[in-house]
């Protein structure tokens, strides 16, 4: 547990300024992620330096396919989420469900540096939401890059301006998550998605190697106007930007069917019309 940044005072409750919620959390509260919580009126940080997930994985698996590839990095993962989407691949992660180790940012990245000889080229901040492990993963990416080691954010993006532009100088690459339109965000993801085109913006200026992902959620944001719309936005950024179409499988509280697959390659070739690299995930 650290103190945590972003926030102020408001009366006996604090506001949390670290994402666009907002949250005003009244003492022994937490906020929406469920990580952040209101101590005696200061606000902190209940996951600084907890780990639930740790893996050397390909660096695709991010999925980053432009981004040093064939190389290896370590992935590692907290509790917390500021989103609550029905279709939540690691629900059981991010609710804290399961067993949890301690580490400093010290050692991570004495950790990270013991697997060169492997190929690992950095850290992947993952698996659950990383911008909600903010002081942590700002902490670990300065050391991290201290020592020549690559930082890679694989997040929702659902982040404020400021915390935001203080993390990018220290990232070499992100995947973020752009699930699809306002009711999309709106109906199963309690969110809305302009804080989260902003951050990619962001990053784009900032110099940072950035991949979209949008995972197809069959009869909710798959369809040719939503995927051509995506596309379009994103070719007003860059053309170059890959985008990550996934195939989506019945997962947490959502029990739609998975993605049809000729609507997955429908997508993609719609997709290709404007974006230069699209790749389809969770396909042979």
């Amino acid at each position: 547990m650290k103190e945590a940044q972003y926030w102020q005072r408001e009366g006996e409750k604090i506001r949390c300024q670290l994402c666009p919620h907002y949250c005003l959390v009244a003492d022994g509260q937490k906020g929406r992620c469920g990580v952040r919580e209101n101590r005696g009126n200061k606000l902190y940080a209940l996951n600084y330096g907890q780990i639930g997930a740790l893996a050397l994985d390909p660096v695709e698996k991010k999925p980053l396919f432009r981004f040093k590839p064939g190389s290896m990095i370590l992935s590692v993962g907290t509790t917390g989420c500021n989103l609550d989407c029905a279709f939540c691949q690691n629900w059981e992660l991010v609710s804290g469900r399961g067993g949890r180790e301690e580490i400093s940012p010290e050692e991570l990245v004495a950790l990270a540096e013991n697997y060169r000889p492997v190929g690992n080229i950095g850290l992947a901040y993952t698996y659950s939401e990383p911008l909600m492990w903010f002081e942590f993963v700002l902490a670990t990416a300065k050391l991290a890059r201290g020592k020549g080691l690559a930082n890679v954010l694989v997040s929702n993006g659902y982040i404020n301006e400021a915390p935001w532009r203080e993390l990018l100088p220290w990232l070499d690459a992100a995947n973020i998550d752009i699930k699809g339109e306002k009711e999309f965000y709106r109906k199963l993801c309690k969110a809305r998605p302009e804080p989260v085109w902003r951050a990619v913006e962001l990053a784009v200026e900032a110099g940072v190697h950035v991949e979209i992902t949008c995972l197809l959620v069959t009869d909710e944001n798959d369809s040719p106007e939503q995927i051509e719309a995506l596309a379009r936005k994103l070719a007003d950024l860059s053309s170059k930007i890959p985008l990550h179409l996934s195939r989506y499988f019945p997962r947490r509280s959502l029990t739609a069917p998975p993605t049809p697959l000729e609507r997955m390659y429908e997508a993609q070739a719609i997709a290709s019309r404007y974006l230069k690299y699209v790749y389809l995930g969770n396909l042979p």
